[in-house]
C-alpha cells in the first residue's frame, strides 16, 4: 500500500470515529440501577407514572436516554433496529426509551405520534421531566445525543454515550446485550 492510501484510510477511520465519538455517559458497569420514575406515553402502561426498573425487574433491558429536542430520523432508525434486536435476542429482553424534556405537555403530545409512525411493538416511550439532567443515579451526560445502557439482573452490564448516533451503532449495543445473555 502506498503512503496516500494509508493516509486516506487513517483519515476515513478518524472521521468515522468522530461522527460517533463516544463520551462518558451512564453509570459504571456493575452498578445497581436506581429507580426510574417516568411517565409512560405509549405501551402497556400508557398514561401512567411508574418505576420502570421495578417493572422490568431482573429482565435484560436496554435503556435509552435522549433529549426530546434532539430526536431525529437517524435516532428513530437506531431505536427501531434495537427493538428488533432485543426481541430477537430472546430471554424476555426489552427496550425502554426515555425522553428527557423540559416541555412535558409538548412531549406527551409528540411521543404517541412517533409511536404511530414507527409502530414499536415492545418499546414503551416514556418521559423524564428534565432536559438539563437525567434521573438521579443514572449519570446521564446531556452532552450525549444518546445514552444506551444494557441492564440485567438490576445491574448495568454495558454503557454507551454517543455525541451523534444512528443505526450503525446498533450492532455494538446488541452485541453487549447478547454477551450479557451468554449468547
Amino acid at each position: 500500500m502506498n503512503f496516500k492510501a494509508i493516509l486516506s484510510l487513517l483519515l476515513i477511520v478518524t472521521v468515522t470515529r468522530c461522527v460517533h465519538a463516544e463520551i462518558a455517559s451512564g453509570p459504571n458497569v456493575g452498578t445497581v440501577v436506581s429507580p426510574l420514575k417516568v411517565f409512560a406515553t405509549t405501551g402497556d402502561h400508557a398514561g401512567k407514572e411508574l418505576d420502570f426498573t421495578t417493572e422490568r425487574s431482573k429482565k435484560p433491558t436496554i435503556y435509552l436516554f435522549l433529549q426530546h429536542e434532539r430526536f431525529d430520523r437517524p435516532l428513530a432508525r437506531l431505536i427501531k433496529a434495537l427493538e428488533k434486536g432485543a426481541i430477537e435476542a430472546g430471554n424476555d429482553s426489552g427496550l425502554v426509551t426515555v425522553f428527557l424534556t423540559s416541555d412535558e405537555v409538548k412531549t406527551k403530545e409528540h411521543l404517541p405520534r412517533i409511536q404511530m409512525s414507527l409502530q414499536f411493538t415492545s418499546n414503551p416511550l416514556v418521559i423524564y421531566p428534565s432536559a438539563t439532567m437525567g434521573p438521579d443515579g443514572w449519570s446521564v451526560n446531556t452532552d450525549a445525543q444518546l445514552t444506551a445502557l444494557v441492564v440485567n439482573e438490576g445491574k448495568v452490564t454495558a454503557s454507551f454515550g454517543y455525541r451523534s448516533a444512528n443505526e450503525t451503532v446498533a450492532p455494538e449495543i446488541l452485541t453487549a446485550l447478547k454477551k450479557t445473555l451468554g449468547k
